[in-house]
């Protein structure tokens, strides 16, 4: 009995070095897949995330004025304020999500045929209030400064 024990154990032994490569080798080689994984992981989001951002800024091109100016300052407004939050198109408008999901979005009135634009927050964002009640959606026909001051301010709010 003790010949056939040391026998399965020789049998193990062969088969790890019939594989080619040793425990450590075999760690190795792991851990370099899974890098190369990652980085093709980034690479993809990285093109996904520049075509959905072409795709944003293909959509603002499209639209008519007022409307366009509005979204291209909005467009740097978010973008300056909020980096981590990446533009994509949201039911055929410019929104901007965090981990893909939309935090807020804007809307072109002319597109929509309504009289005036919409710039919006989802549930994703962090603007809850106390007394539970907060806006989470204003009319939009121009962009002043004080507009600008109160988006900024909403935004920086919104991420938390």
């Amino acid at each position: 009995m003790s010949t056939t024990s040391k026998a399965s154990k020789v049998g193990k032994q062969s088969k790890s070095s019939d594989e080619g490569f040793s425990e450590v080798e075999r760690a190795a080689i792991k851990d370099r897949a899974a890098e190369l994984k990652s980085e093709a992981r980034r690479s993809k989001s990285a093109n996904k995330a520049a075509a959905d951002e072409k795709d944003v800024l293909a959509k603002i091109a499209e639209m008519g004025q007022p409307d366009r100016k509005v979204a291209e300052r909005l467009h740097a407004i978010i973008t300056e304020t909020a980096p981590e939050l990446a533009p994509k198109l949201w039911y055929g408008q410019p929104a901007y999500a965090r981990g893909g999901k939309v935090v807020c979005f804007f809307r072109s009135g002319k597109v929509d045929k309504e009289r005036y634009s919409s710039f919006g927050f989802t549930t994703e964002a962090k603007l809850d209030e106390d007394h539970g009640l907060w806006p989470t959606s204003f009319a939009l026909t121009e962009l002043s400064d004080k507009g600008e001051a109160t988006i900024k301010k909403l935004l920086k709010k919104a991420m938390g």
